[in-house]
C-alpha cells in the first residue's frame, strides 16, 4: 500500500510538471491561506491579504506591481513579533481604499502574560495613487493601564518580472542591491538584464526607533484612549529627492479624481434596491480597471495577471459600454490605433494592419523571453476594431475622430482582405507564426481550446465562426462611414462584400 502511495504521488508530481511546462501556464498549487484583496491605478497595482500584508502567507500573487514588474515582495506588520488578529478587512465601495481592522493578540515576556489580547485597536489604511502605494496604521490603546509595544514592518523585495511570478523561470538575473538613504529613508535597486534601472524607495514617518534596509521598528508608550499614527510610502521609480504627497493630501486628491472621471457617464437606478447596489459595484470595479494613458483611458483586462492593454478586452467593453460612456471606445480606439502594426513580424505574429493583442512593460519582454511587448497574436480584434469604430460614430456623431481613425480603419480592412486570410477563401483565419506565440488566437486562447469532435486538437489555419461575424458587421458598418465621409465606391464595395460574405 505505500508502494502504491509512493507511485501516485511521483505520477500526479510528473503530471504536475509536465502541464507547467506548457506555455504561459500559470500553475494553480492551491488556495490562499488568506483571502487576498486587489487595489489599482493606472499602470499600478497591489495585491495583499485579508491582513493588509504582502507576502505573509502563501498561495497568493502578493506584491506592489508597477508596469508588470513587482516593486515589493513583502511588507508585513508584527506586533512584538507576532501576528496581529484580524478583526475585518473592507475595500470601499469605490475601491479607492482598503481598510483593515486589527487587535494584539495575547502577549508573553519571560513566560508571563503582560499584556491581554484585544486591548489595542490597529486600524491599517491602504491606497494607490500616481505610482506611490501610501498606508496608515492608526494605533489606539484600549485598555485601562499604559501599553509598552513594539510595531514592525517587515519588508523585502526582487523586482520579479510578472511572468517569473506567474510561474516561468529564468536562468539568468539582473543584479539587486538595497541600502538606507537616512533615518527615515530605504532604497531597493535593481538593473535588470534590459539595462534598465528600477527602484523601490520606502518612506517611514515618524522616524523608526530602528530601521534596517529589511525592517522598521517603532517602540511605542500609549497611555489609556491615547492613540498614534504611522505613515509608510513606498514609490515606483522616483527621483530620490523627490518625496511624495502626504498621506491624506493623496487620499483626498485620490478620491477627488475618480469622482471626477466618472461625471458624463451614466447613471442607472431601479426600484430594486439590491440591484442598483450590484450595479454601482459593477461601475466601481469597472473604474478601478481604467487606466489613463496618452492616448485616453483604457480599460485594463484584470487584477493580477492582465493588468494592462489587450485588445480584444479593451474592444468588447468600450463596445458593451457604448450607451453608458462613449468616452471609453474613444480611448481604446485611439490607443489601439496608434500601436498599429506596421510591418511583419513573425516574433510578434504582426503584419500591417493588424491590431493589438497585448503589450507587456517588463523585462522578459524587453528582452524578448516573452514576446508580448507588443504582441498581435489575435485574429479577432482587427475586426473588432472597426466594428467598435462604426458603432462609436453611430453613437456620438464625432466625424473628427472617425477622420482621425479613418486610415487605421482602412488599414484593418486591407488585413483581413490580405494577411488575415491567407489562402483567399474568404475567411479570416489564424496559425501562429512562431512556436513562441499563442497556439489559439480567438476569445477561446487555451492551447486546447479549439478541437475536433473526437477530441483531436486542431491543427493548421483555423477560420473560427464569430470572427466572421465580426467581419461581416465591421464591413457593413465601415461602408455607412465611407457614405458619410463622401466616398460613395468604397461604401458600395464593403456592402458588395459583406453580402458575399
Amino acid at each position: 500500500m505505500a508502494a502504491e502511495a509512493v507511485t501516485q504521488i511521483i505520477s500526479v508530481s510528473q503530471t504536475v510538471d509536465a502541464v507547467a511546462e506548457q506555455t504561459f501556464y500559470i500553475p494553480m498549487t492551491g488556495p490562499a491561506a488568506r483571502p487576498r484583496r486587489s487595489l489599482k491605478h493606472d499602470d499600478m497595482f497591489i495585491v495583499l491579504d485579508s491582513h493588509g500584508d504582502i507576502g505573509a502567507s502563501a498561495g497568493g500573487p502578493d506584491g506592489l506591481f508597477h508596469y508588470d514588474t513587482r516593486y515589493l515582495a513583502r511588507l508585513e506588520l508584527v506586533l512584538d513579533d507576532l501576528q496581529p488578529l484580524l478583526l475585518g478587512s473592507n475595500l470601499r465601495d469605490d475601491n479607492s481604499a482598503l481598510t483593515v481592522d486589527l487587535t494584539n493578540p495575547d502577549i508573553y515576556r519571560q513566560g508571563r502574560l503582560v499584556f491581554q489580547k484585544d486591548l489595542l485597536h490597529i486600524v491599517r489604511t491602504i491606497f494607490l495613487w500616481r505610482g506611490t502605494a501610501y498606508q496608515r496604521i492608526g494605533v489606539q490603546n484600549h485598555g485601562d493601564a499604559r501599553a509598552s509595544f513594539e510595531l514592525t514592518l517587515l519588508f523585502d523585495n526582487d523586482f520579479a518580472d510578472l511572468f517569473e511570478v506567474r510561474g516561468e523561470r529564468r536562468p539568468r538575473r539582473g543584479t539587486g542591491t538595497s541600502k538606507l538613504l537616512g533615518p527615515t529613508d530605504v532604497l531597493f535597486e535593481y538593473r535588470g538584464l534590459d539595462d534598465t534601472e528600477r527602484t523601490t524607495a520606502l518612506h517611514f514617518d515618524p522616524r523608526p526607533t530602528r530601521l534596517s534596509v529589511n525592517a522598521a521598528t517603532w517602540q511605542l508608550e500609549l497611555d489609556p484612549h491615547e492613540s498614534a499614527s504611522l505613515f509608510v510610502a513606498v514609490s515606483c521609480n522616483r527621483p530620490i529627492a523627490e518625496k511624495p504627497a502626504r498621506f491624506f493630501r493623496g487620499l483626498l486628491a485620490h478620491r477627488r479624481e475618480m469622482r471626477q472621471s466618472t461625471i458624463g457617464a451614466a447613471s442607472i437606478e431601479t426600484s430594486n434596491n439590491i440591484f442598483n447596489e450590484v450595479l454601482c459595484q459593477a461601475m466601481a470595479d469597472l473604474n478601478m480597471l481604467m487606466t489613463e494613458t496618452p492616448q485616453g483611458r483604457y480599460p485594463y483586462a484584470g487584477i493580477p495577471w492582465y493588468s494592462t492593454t489587450f485588445g480584444r478586452d479593451g474592444l468588447i467593453t468600450a463596445l458593451q459600454m457604448l450607451w453608458v460612456d462613449p468616452r471609453v471606445a474613444k480611448g481604446v480606439l485611439r490607443r489601439l490605433a496608434h500601436f498599429q502594426a506596421k510591418a511583419i513580424d513573425p516574433h510578434a505574429d504582426a503584419a500591417p494592419g493588424k491590431i493589438l493583442h497585448e503589450m507587456r512593460g517588463g523585462e522578459m519582454a524587453a528582452l524578448g523571453e516573452v514576446p508580448f511587448s507588443q504582441y498581435y497574436g489575435s485574429v479577432d480584434s482587427t475586426a473588432l476594431f472597426i466594428l467598435l469604430a462604426g458603432s462609436y460614430f453611430e453613437r456620438t456623431g464625432d466625424e473628427a475622430t472617425l477622420i482621425e481613425l479613418w486610415p487605421a480603419i482602412e488599414a484593418g480592412l486591407a488585413w483581413i482582405d490580405g494577411p488575415g486570410d491567407p489562402d483567399q477563401d474568404g475567411f479570416v483565419e489564424y496559425q501562429r507564426a512562431t512556436e513562441k506565440g499563442l497556439a489559439n488566437q480567438g476569445w477561446k486562447d487555451s492551447y486546447d481550446a479549439i478541437f475536433h469532435a473526437d477530441g483531436q486538437l486542431a491543427e493548421g489555419n483555423i477560420a473560427l465562426a464569430e470572427v466572421q461575424g465580426y467581419v461581416y458587421a465591421a464591413k457593413q458598418l465601415a461602408a455607412r462611414c465611407a457614405l458619410r465621409l463622401g466616398n460613395p465606391d468604397r461604401a458600395r464595395k464593403l456592402e458588395a462584400e459583406a453580402r458575399a460574405l
